[in-house]
């Protein structure tokens, strides 16, 4: 059988500060919800602006940055792979699911405290190893300018 491909892209602004917690093996794990938005135009020709929201999975010494500099509003671009988990509701005993995007790297972008729109990101990855270890920061990506596009802060659902 030949090997599928399981990669995703996102840009976008974290909805709330990241949750921390710890595996049993010490690994720290950060989660948080991530808002990308698209505009499209409806039938009457008017913009019309939807939100999706993906639940976003960190471990390891990149959970130590989100941590240390992620809070609610950052602008990230995330790229990692889906993943679906599955476990039975204690309560009722129905079977609960959920999808993940499991982070392998992360830029933080302009937006959000501790950076002021316009400047270049930082770019921090995970190492590829199954167990999640830990990297140095690889060398920063170029913010793309969008001034020419005459897209403004009121174009952001936030």
């Amino acid at each position: 059988m030949a090997k599928g491909v399981n990669k995703v892209f996102l840009l976008g602004n974290v909805g709330k500060d990241p949750e921390m917690k710890s595996t049993t093996g010490g690994t720290l794990v950060a989660t948080f919800g991530l808002a990308t938005a698209d505009r499209r135009k409806d039938a009457q020709g008017n913009w019309q602006d939807s939100t999706e929201w993906h639940n976003i999975v960190v471990y390891g010494r990149t959970a130590e940055i989100v941590r240390d500099y992620v809070k609610k509003g950052k602008e990230l671009f995330i790229e990692g792979k889906i993943t679906n988990r599955s476990w039975d509701d204690k309560a009722t005993g129905q079977k609960k699911y959920r999808t993940e995007i499991i982070v392998n790297e992360l830029t933080l972008l302009g937006g959000g405290q501790g950076r002021q729109s316009g400047e270049g990101g930082d770019n921090y990855s995970k190492s590829n190893t199954a167990s999640y270890g830990s990297s140095a920061p690889a060398t920063p990506a170029a913010q793309p300018d969008y001034a020419d596009q005459g897209i403004t802060d009121d174009d952001i659902p936030f």
